[in-house]
């Protein structure tokens, strides 16, 4: 009974062997050629093709000679944004311009405030110099004793004191209100009407010197038959010719 090739017991299928037990070799191309071998990194030929991997997009280069824009650096945390100020308007720009009846009310109220205890001692001071007068006049004509009693007594000197007590304190009041208006841009009036004196082009106050200066420039308003006081009534700035002048307004402050 044979059993087959005794190489194979079992009877399993062998491949082809080239002469003298040799394995075949792979067949061979043209003139002896090994046929290509795929590149790496690619499938062969029946393998499943990977779709290509797409680099990562940049962001588009500006032409060249355009301004770079640049990223805005992020301010620390608990520090507060501070809004930008509309182009060409420089920060502090004062808007909303006090109206005239405003303006007089004010002025009105530091009258009042400056005058209204200094007036009083004035109308004491004149009314005893008055009487005194009245005395001489009430003597007769001929009457030399009468008049030359009333002429020695003449005002007492109480009346005097009165009248200088008066001008020193309007004099210290219109100082007082002139460096507030200066230094904070608002007097007792113009604080009670929620309006303020400022610099056109800064926004801030004007400072003790340019209120002084803006003072004496009221001689202005007056010269032209007061025209100037009345300017804000249709000035798009409400300004008279004094705050042209020293380049000043009077704004709302709410």
């Amino acid at each position: 009974m044979s059993f087959g090739d005794p190489n194979n017991p079992y009877g399993q299928p062998q491949p082809p062997q080239g002469p003298y037990g040799q394995q075949p070799q792979a067949p061979q191309g043209p003139y002896g050629q090994q046929p290509p071998v795929p590149p790496q990194g690619q499938p062969g030929y029946g393998y499943p093709q990977q779709a290509p991997q797409q680099a990562p997009q940049q962001a588009p280069q500006q032409p060249y000679g355009y301004p770079q824009q640049q990223v805005p650096q992020q301010q620390a945390y608990g520090y507060p944004q501070q809004a930008a100020a509309p182009y060409g308007q420089p920060m502090g720009m004062p808007t909303g311009y006090a109206s005239w009846g405003a303006r007089l009310c004010a002025t009105l109220i530091d009258g009042l405030i400056v005058a209204l205890v200094p007036g009083i001692l004035y109308a004491i001071g004149f009314g005893m110099i008055a009487s005194s007068t009245s005395k001489i006049n009430s003597c007769a004509y001929d009457d030399y004793n009468c008049r030359a009693e009333a002429s020695s007594a003449g005002p007492p000197a109480i009346a005097f004191i009165l009248i200088v007590i008066a001008a020193l304190a309007i004099m210290a009041g219109g100082i007082f209100m002139l460096i507030q208006e200066g230094n904070k841009g608002q007097t007792v009036g113009k604080k009670a009407m929620n309006i303020r004196l400022v610099r056109e082009d800064t926004g801030q106050p004007l400072g003790f010197g340019m209120a002084f200066v803006r003072r004496l420039a009221h001689f202005l308003d007056s010269i032209a038959c007061y025209v100037g006081w009345l300017w804000p009534l249709w000035d798009d700035k409400s300004q008279t010719f004094a705050d042209k002048a020293v380049g000043s307004v009077v704004v709302k402050t709410q």
